[in-house]
């Protein structure tokens, strides 16, 4: 099954609902994910660009788009990025269909 890396920011009257009514969130990713038909494999709380990063096993991309529009629906988070990630094994199957392929450059007139 694919694997997400999910990266996630609050807005601010997040943040501010955080502070007056802490409240486990991961809980409630796990559920959805699962509802998909998916496995949360790790949350984890962050300091940088990013408040979140999480990695999930989903059964496709179609399912990976449907969790990113139900978790922004509520209008809580300020950014949300979805990376389809690839194992070792995938990267190598690629680089086997790269090789011998020939692809020019674009040419200046």
């Amino acid at each position: 099954m694919p694997r997400y890396l999910i990266q996630a920011s609050y807005n601010a009257s997040a943040a501010a609902a955080f502070v007056s009514n802490p409240q486990d969130r991961v809980a409630g990713v796990r559920a959805a994910v699962k509802k998909l038909g998916g496995k949360l494999e790790s949350f984890e709380f962050t300091l940088g660009d990013y408040d979140l990063v999480a990695i999930a096993t989903m059964p496709d991309d179609t399912v990976a788009a449907a969790m990113a529009l139900a978790v922004n629906a509520p209008g809580h988070l300020k950014s949300y990025k979805t990376t389809r990630l690839m194992s070792a094994d995938e990267f190598l199957k690629a680089q086997k269909l790269a090789h011998g392929l020939a692809y020019s450059a674009p040419k200046k007139d």
